[in-house]
């Protein structure tokens, strides 16, 4: 890969930005508007769609025409205002309860509030291996454009490819994420390991945008289903927590991944496949062009991701934490403090949950087997 001045790393803030899961938001959201958490969480990735397409295009012309040095300082003095104005914002929400002697940094709490619901940690495993998959294309993605496209053009495909985004996260706010949004979100991770084996087969800068475009319809939907389900089975005082922890694990697999990949893709892989060796190995399935040593990783990448996710559907995990997303009621804070419990958001019957027998009818008290564990009792 060549490394023309202002050409290697134009997109680097926004390829990190898409690896980062705004779960604060989605709570002060679900909060604000008191409604269903799959729909609220589909609005963020509304929003940060509209962001990605708005930044992509000028992080684009920004570093083609001012250079990565004036586009970090624009972004810097931008993240300084957004943070001036959020201290300004007042949230409509009654004082939290809060959990007497209890750490500032209350890792055992994150840690128990988790154990509490029966397949919650094996969710948040694979969200974390989820995005140690998409670290490498984090890393790659923008590499592979530029082969592609001048670092400009780049800007807008991406911008382009980003409506993709605000297309899933519309449909998300409006339709919800059906019944089991933990079958939907392995759904969903299986179709982007797909896209991400082929939208590189062939250097078509058509198939590159259009997969792309594709991947990103998918990212509000698997970002969704895992807020939902924690925002359902773990008591409302205790999500900050398990947020915490979650966003601690999974935000830190990407990068790792990142600053693996990168060199061995260019010392290694890249070299193999200019080679007359590495054509005649892989020359049937990547043909001849650009970068087939990045599109060879992708392959393995998107490959990986489907393997995790069927995987994931056939384990008994699987079926626990989809019964317990079940049987557990809508329970959040809403303005002023008002609770809003009730039945399932997305009209969820425990009998539909796979691999689950209809429940018998639970006694008055703790809604769900979860909230028990976590020492929460039925509210007015």
């Amino acid at each position: 890969m060549s490394e023309e001045p202002g050409e290697s790393v134009p997109e680097a803030s926004a390829a990190a930005a898409r690896t980062v899961p705004p779960n604060g938001m989605r709570t002060f959201l679900h909060v604000l508007v008191n409604t269903a958490a799959a729909n609220a969480n589909g609005l963020v990735g509304t929003v940060g769609g509209l962001a990605f397409l708005v930044t992509s295009v000028l992080s684009g012309f920004s570093v083609g025409l001012l250079g990565m040095g004036w586009t970090l300082a624009i972004a810097i003095g931008l993240t300084v205002v957004a943070l001036v104005h959020l201290l300004a914002l007042r949230i409509p929400e009654k004082e939290p309860e809060r959990t007497e002697k209890a750490a500032f940094v209350d890792v055992r709490g994150a840690v128990a509030a988790i154990r509490a619901v029966p397949g919650l940690f094996a969710l948040i495993i694979f969200s974390t291996f989820n995005n140690l998959i998409g670290g490498v294309y984090m890393a790659l993605m923008d590499p592979y454009g530029l082969e592609l496209f001048p670092v400009e053009i780049w800007g807008v495909v991406l911008a382009v490819s980003s409506t993709g985004f605000i297309i899933g996260g519309t449909v998300v706010a409006a339709k919800g994420l059906g019944r089991n949004p933990i079958r939907t979100l392995l759904l969903a991770v299986a179709l982007m390991g797909v896209l991400g084996a082929v939208f590189t087969l062939r250097d078509w800068w058509w198939l590159y945008a259009g997969g792309i475009w594709l991947y990103m319809m998918l990212i509000p939907v698997v970002e969704s289903a895992e807020q939902t389900v924690i925002q359902k089975v773990v008591p409302f005082e205790k999500q900050g927590r398990v947020f915490g922890a979650a966003t601690a694990l999974e935000v830190s697999a990407a990068p790792i991944t990142s600053f693996l990949i990168a060199p061995i893709a260019q010392f290694w892989i890249i070299p193999y496949l200019e080679t007359d060796a590495g054509r005649q190995a892989w020359g049937w399935l990547l043909g001849d062009g650009e970068a087939r040593g990045i599109a060879l990783v992708f392959v393995f990448a998107g490959i990986a991701m489907v393997i995790a996710a069927i995987l994931a559907s056939t384990t008994r995990v699987y079926r626990t934490l989809s019964a317990e997303y079940a049987v557990a009621p809508e329970t959040v804070a809403g303005p002023e403090g008002s609770n809003a419990e009730g039945s399932n958001a997305e009209g969820v019957d425990a009998s539909d949950a796979p691999g689950s027998a209809e429940p018998p009818a639970r006694p008055p008290g703790p809604a769900s087997a979860a909230q028990a564990r976590g020492g929460v009792s039925s509210q007015e």
